[in-house]
């Protein structure tokens, strides 16, 4: 199966913000019944482990519905963490969604931007976290970004994305058709594993961009999380 270069429903403009916020909330459930935020919880709670760490800051990029960001706010007040986590998106509609879902949350905090322009200065949060978002781009879009992820980073930039196989999207394709009406979350889910990489594409990518060694995990189903660490565990 080749990368497909088709636009994804939700990144082209026009889309009502009915079908938008349905889709948003198609993708919380998907989130969490495929565990997309496992990657990112085993690795903050290993690494703030070995580092004793009891505060961290996180932005995470192309937040979406502020699932992610409410999940590791909850998880870091049950440690006893100090958390401070930026969600940044550039659509409007999304960062109402991410806002009424992160209201119990006030680790976290909302930025509307572009992730390309990104209004931050360098070495701003410890972690920079992407999810589910680079296969949105071109690879040199995305090695342009992981550069700029890596200089507003202090300790590590986090990467959890999908990994593309043809069980993978004909798996979300009927998945979706049997649980949604939704037009986008039926168009994208299957649209964004035919957009993604294969574990060797992605591990290209990551050589390519040149910030670091990145450790790549192949996750259960079809998922990869990817990490960058900019210092040693001894150094945080």
């Amino acid at each position: 199966m080749r990368r497909s270069l088709e636009k994804e429903m939700m990144d082209l403009p026009g889309n009502s913000r009915e079908i938008l916020e349905e889709d948003l909330a198609n993708l919380r459930i998907i989130n969490r019944s495929l565990g997309a935020y496992r990657g990112v919880l085993r690795y903050l709670r290993g690494v703030t482990r070995a580092g004793r760490i009891r505060a961290f800051s996180l932005l995470d990029l192309g937040t979406g519905a502020g699932d992610i960001p409410a999940a590791l706010a909850r998880w870091a007040r049950n440690e006893g963490i100090e958390a401070k986590i930026v969600g940044l998106d550039l659509d409007q509609v999304t960062l109402d969604v991410a806002g009424e879902q992160t209201q119990s949350c006030p680790e976290v905090s909302l930025v509307r931007a572009d992730v390309f322009r990104l209004p931050f200065i360098p070495s701003s949060f410890d972690f920079v976290h992407a999810s589910q978002l680079l296969h949105h781009f071109t690879e040199e879009e995305i090695v342009a970004l992981l550069k700029d992820c890596s200089k507003i980073a202090r300790r590590g930039v986090l990467i959890s994305d999908l990994v593309r196989h043809p069980l993978a999207y004909y798996g979300i394709s009927a998945l979706t058709r049997l649980f949604s009406r939704n037009e986008m979350t039926r168009t994208d889910a299957p649209l964004s594993v035919k957009r993604a990489f294969t574990l060797s594409e992605w591990e290209d990518l990551f050589d390519r961009a040149a910030i670091g060694h990145a450790r790549v995990a192949a996750l259960f189903p079809f998922r990869i999380f990817a990490f960058f660490p900019l210092v040693s565990y001894e150094a945080l």
